[in-house]
């Protein structure tokens, strides 16, 4: 898969912890229309204080990733060394540093090996002929067992989107999630891209949960080079959402530790709020993780996690109806023949909870993964 027009991009190691690519660059021919949310975390690291900076202005030229140092909680060195990474990449391909986007993910309390950084700031070629959106996806990986990618063509046109996201662990988000960058070559007036994307992000990577931690440096933009021509804004909303609806599900599959994905319907809600309230409830309960890990066909653990929701005074345990996949499981009971097929269900690699709420006529989807073994021995060993 290859960037879209107006694209350029430059993977390499420079020695931030390993022997694999921790250095990835995409740069556009121009200076073109962006879009950018992030982590509202407290601890929210100098990648983030700078991006969010640079683009207030809804503009931008490059997009940096530092991967396996996420420089948060690095006082005022890490600062200095974050605007330095982005003053480098601005001088390397002739821009402005405002113009210059920078993500970083990793260990947190570390300060860059500036002397391996300015290295690698000081190789960046002044060409940009890569455009393998695989070899994006690699670089900014940490403990992703796999890269994520998703491409999407705009309905009725030959505009392109493609997106790639990196995380696994620490993921439950309150404005973006992990690390993702789209780039499309639509021409799109900055203020529109900005409204789509926030609205996609809200139905898509706002929606992902996979250990209930919100992490300190997430990450989401887009860059539209704007190369193929102007567009039908519903239809470009419909083709992003696309992309990242997939590298969401990516994210929840790819789960620290994870085996299956768990995919959380609430519907008859009274509010969106309501209904992402209780979807996430469910999604992030470890006894549901567990049983979903366990192809346990556990109804209880559904109710548990809908009734915890104690400030929902509407919701009535008289009216809700829960599900696995499609069998209704409450208030319907199953019988043991039914229950060995729902656990035969639940071995799959894709288990789907359905709650309706009937307080309204809202609805919400979130996804997340189950809870095995491997997450606790990933995050018992991660810095040793």
């Amino acid at each position: 898969m290859q960037l879209p027009q107006g694209f350029g991009a430059y993977v390499a190691n420079i020695g931030i912890k390993d022997a694999s690519h921790d250095f990835t660059l995409v740069v556009a021919e121009e200076v073109c229309a962006a879009a950018g949310v992030f982590t509202q975390s407290r601890f929210a690291g100098p990648s983030i204080v700078l991006s969010r900076e640079n683009i207030a202005s809804n503009q931008a030229r490059a997009v940096v990733v530092i991967s396996k140092n996420s420089n948060v909680a690095t006082g005022d060195e890490g600062l200095n060394n974050a605007r330095e990474v982005v003053a480098g990449v601005a001088k390397a391909i002739g821009c402005d540093t405002k113009h210059v986007l920078i993500a970083s993910t990793g260990v947190i309390g570390r300060q860059y090996p500036m002397q391996n950084v300015r290295a690698g700031l000081a190789a960046i070629p002044k060409a940009f002929a890569e455009t393998s959106v695989e070899d994006v996806a690699r670089g900014i990986m940490t403990t992703d067992t796999v890269h994520k990618v998703a491409e999407s063509v705009v309905a009725g046109s030959t505009v392109r989107i493609v997106g790639v996201a990196k995380g696994v662990g620490m993921i439950e988000p309150n404005m973006a999630t992990l690390i993702t960058m789209m780039f499309t070559d639509a021409a799109i007036e900055k203020s529109a891209l900005d409204k789509v994307f926030r609205r996609v992000i809200d139905k898509t990577f706002n929606c992902v949960s996979v250990d209930s931690d919100t992490s300190t440096s997430d990450t989401a933009v887009i860059l539209a080079s704007g190369v193929a021509g102007a567009v039908d804004l519903a239809k470009f909303e419909d083709a992003l959402y696309q992309v990242a609806l997939s590298l969401t599900k990516q994210v929840a599959r790819d789960g620290e530790g994870a085996e299956k994905l768990i995919e959380v319907c609430v519907d008859s809600a009274r509010d969106h709020r309501q209904a992402k309230l209780v979807a996430k409830a469910i999604v992030n309960s470890p006894l549901v993780k567990t049983a979903v890990h366990g192809a346990d066909p556990n109804w209880g653990r559904i109710a548990m996690a809908v009734g915890k929701c104690s400030d929902e005074r509407d919701i009535d345990e008289k009216r809700v109806v829960i599900r696995f996949g499609a069998q209704e499981v409450y208030p319907t009971s199953v019988d043991e023949s039914g229950l060995d097929a729902l656990s035969k269900y639940m071995r799959s690699d894709t288990v789907r909870i359905h709650v309706t709420l009937n307080t309204g006529t809202a609805e919400c989807t979130v996804w997340g993964c189950d809870l095995t073994d491997g997450y606790i021995r990933i995050n018992a060993d991660y810095t040793t």
